[in-house]
This record gives structure tokens, C-alpha cells and sequence, in this order.
């Protein structure tokens, strides 16, 4: 299976920053979000590459173990979301009736919630002091309902085909055919879903962050940001503060879209020669 550009260029990335985030933190004991562990507001060196800030803290340290955070949340979050939102949608597409009404009648419910107000109240009551698990849990909770809807109007379009009239008429059970026979038809969107989503997590965790309402003690690329404009970095002429975890982020969400899209666009050229 031949790769596009755009997904061999959105792998490239998203590996750096994985491998990266992942491994280097063995190769350090400090913890970067303890401070006054060095000398602040230390330039660009050799033994600092972007300096410290005035927290004490290792810009880069705190920047690796952010961009790790980050991405543990938003793939635990996508993780927990594909998996509700696929088998929500799946089973109410497929067995209709009465059972489809109910879930949709919940799904509905979810999907006129406004998140984002939420979490800013949810977060103003804790005052940031809720936890990492917290959050995911917070996030899941309110994010799965638009993928159920999605996968329940692809399953409706399957459900009548001649192939799962065969499988039924086999003997097949409904679990069965729906992960045998249905669930191959929505893997693709599934695959990007599942990558949309991390984008979504981190952002949604990153903006909450910034203003103050999540854990910002926890290095994510949000709290490094709420603390370089906290003391003022700009200001101070710490660009580097403020620069670092922008441009990470930005290239962070760079490589999650096109290998999002480049998959997109790999699926639909594979389903295009098999037609």
C-alpha cells in the first residue's frame, strides 16, 4: 500500500514529537515542573538550549514533557471517545427500531450541549485543581455523541445491502454481523475520527489551560503557555517562552491533520481502484 505525501509527511512529524517526547525524558531525573531548580530567567545556552524562565524551570525540559502530556491526554481521550461513539453508532444503526430511537434520542441530547461553556464552568468550580483523569473523563463525556450520529448514518446505508441480508439469513448473530460486516465499512472514518479527535482533546485541554481552569502545575503545551503569559515573557524578551510551545503546537497539529487527510485521501484512491 503506497503512501501519499501528505501522510508520509504527517507520519514524519508526528513520530519526532512522539519518539521525542517519549524517550528523552529518560535522559533527565529533574522534574521540569519543580521550581527554582536552576537560576532564572537564564539566557540560550549549551546547558540550557532555551533558557530558563522565571520559574527556575528548563524551558526545553518543561516543553518535552509538555508535548508527552499532551499527547497521553488527547490519545486516551480519542481512544475513549472511537471506541463510545463506534459502538453507539454501529448498534443503533444496525438494529434500528425502538433501540435506535432511544440512543438517538440521548445522542441528540449530548450533541446540543455546549461543551466548551461547560468545561469553563466545571473548571472555574475546581479552580484548576481537577486532575489529568479527570478531564479526559470530562472530554469523553461530552465528545463522542456527533462520531455516534456519524457511524449511525453510515450503518443505516449498510444495514439494507444484500451481503448483511446473507449474513442474517446465515445464521449470523447482530454482534457479529456488526463488527464483521458493518464495522469494515466505517474503518476508515473511524482511523481519521480517531486522529480528528486527539486534535480536539489537546486543543480543548491546551485552551482551558491557558486561561487558568486546568491543572496548569502538569506541563501540557496550555500550561506552559498560561505561565509564560502569566510573568509577562514577551515583555521580559523571553520569546522563547512563549514561541517554543506555539510552534510545537502548531507542527503538532500540522502533522495530526495531514495525516489525517492523507489517509482520507489514500482510502479514497484505494476505494476508487477497487471500484
Amino acid at each position: 500500500m503506497k503512501l501519499n505525501l501528505r501522510l508520509k509527511i504527517g507520519i514524519a512529524i508526528l513520530l519526532v514529537f512522539t519518539l521525542g517526547s517519549f524517550i528523552l525524558p529518560f535522559f533527565t531525573d529533574v522534574d521540569p515542573s519543580t521550581q527554582s531548580t536552576y537560576f532564572r530567567n537564564l539566557p540560550m545556552s549549551a546547558d540550557h538550549l532555551l533558557g530558563t524562565n522565571a520559574l527556575g524551570q528548563d524551558i526545553l525540559w518543561f516543553l518535552i514533557f509538555s508535548i508527552r502530556n499532551s499527547l497521553l491526554l488527547g490519545v486516551s481521550v480519542s481512544i475513549g471517545i472511537t471506541i463510545i461513539s463506534t459502538l453507539v453508532g454501529l448498534s443503533a444503526g444496525y438494529i434500528g427500531g425502538w433501540f435506535d430511537r432511544i440512543v438517538m434520542l440521548f445522542v441528540d441530547a449530548f450533541i446540543t450541549i455546549p461543551v466548551f461553556p461547560i468545561l469553563i464552568i466545571l473548571g472555574a468550580l475546581v479552580r484548576g485543581q481537577t486532575s489529568f483523569a479527570i478531564v479526559a473523563v470530562i472530554l469523553i463525556t461530552f465528545g463522542w455523541a456527533w462520531g455516534a450520529r456519524t457511524t449511525r448514518s453510515m450503518a443505516l446505508s449498510i444495514r439494507e445491502r444484500e451481503f448483511i441480508n446473507m449474513a442474517r439469513f446465515s445464521g449470523t448473530s447482530t454482534m457479529g454481523i456488526i463488527l464483521r460486516e458493518v464495522f469494515p465499512y466505517v474503518y476508515a472514518y473511524m482511523v481519521v475520527g480517531f486522529i480528528n479527535t486527539i486534535l480536539f482533546a489537546i486543543n480543548t485541554e491546551a485552551a482551558l489551560a491557558v486561561i487558568g481552569l486546568s491543572k496548569v502545575e502538569i506541563p501540557t503545551l496550555g500550561s506552559i503557555i498560561f505561565w509564560a503569559l502569566n510573568y509577562n515573557a514577551m515583555f521580559t524578551g523571553q520569546y522563547q517562552w512563549v514561541v517554543a510551545p506555539v510552534v510545537a503546537t502548531v507542527l503538532l497539529f500540522l502533522g495530526l491533520f495531514l495525516t489525517s487527510t492523507g489517509y482520507n485521501q489514500m482510502f479514497a484512491t484505494r476505494r476508487g481502484h477497487a471500484a
